[in-house]
């Protein structure tokens, strides 16, 4: 049956079953009307991906990409921090006669 979309925990159970051994890809086939090289590319997704298989790589990228930008503030934060402590050590060393 084309066009049909299967969720992740189907295709990850599917997987699991032949990985056990408790299903053969054919018995899996008949059962779920599978065609055999659909649960072949889903065997070899699991084996590249692990548990990340299955999921948007899009939506990984935008989790990364916020953590990146969290870190870039946080950065920039402690750029000013520094500056500021670097220039009050400064003037407390004038004041001071402090070299």
């Amino acid at each position: 049956m084309p066009g049909r979309n299967h969720s992740r925990d189907f295709k990850l159970e599917v997987v699991g079953q032949i990985n056990a051994g408790l299903s053969t890809t054919a018995q899996l086939c008949r059962e779920h009307s599978l065609a055999p090289s659909l649960i072949h590319r889903w065997r070899k997704e699991v084996e590249a991906r692990g548990e990340a298989a299955f999921t948007d790589p899009a939506a990984t990228d935008r989790s990364a990409e916020l953590r990146i930008a969290e870190l870039e503030r946080y950065c920039g934060q402690l750029s000013l921090e520094n500056t500021i402590l670097k220039k009050s050590l400064a003037t407390y060393r004038l004041n001071k006669g402090i070299k």
